[in-house]
């Protein structure tokens, strides 16, 4: 299969909610108003570190579509899918775009470039006991 090779998103990011995975950045956000069949899902820009699997027509709520669906490329869990094709002029906004499902992914800050904080007692503290 090869080497995976996974993009690190600074600051806060979408991950895989069961590998961690980054997926897309908060700027990337385009909508929160999304439904899938297992709840509510979230329409991005951009996505990163996916795996799109064959398209497929779709009916959708908001109408027929071509989509496919996309997986973490390190678990290969199914994380939401991608929009390629609408058939209503309306819905054109959607082409290009992911879906990532809420209940698939975490809304995480990345904290290993934060400020180490030192919690262990210091003489002065030993001082106050």
């Amino acid at each position: 299969m090869g080497r995976i090779f996974v993009v690190e998103l600074d600051g806060r990011s979408y991950r895989c909610k069961f590998c961690r995975t980054h997926f897309a950045l908060p700027e990337d956000l385009v909508s929160r108003s999304f439904h899938s069949r297992r709840g509510k899902a979230y329409l991005f820009n951009n996505a990163v570190n996916i795996t799109v699997g064959a398209s497929e027509e779709r009916m959708m709520l908001s109408g027929m579509h071509t989509v496919a669906d996309i997986y973490c490329c390190c678990c290969g869990q199914i994380v939401g899918w991608k929009y390629e094709a609408a058939h209503e002029k309306s819905q054109k906004y959607k082409e290009g775009k992911f879906v990532l499902e809420r209940g698939r992914i975490v809304d995480e800050i990345d904290f290993s470039s934060e400020v180490y904080i030192d919690t262990r007692p210091t003489m002065s503290d030993g001082e106050d006991a």
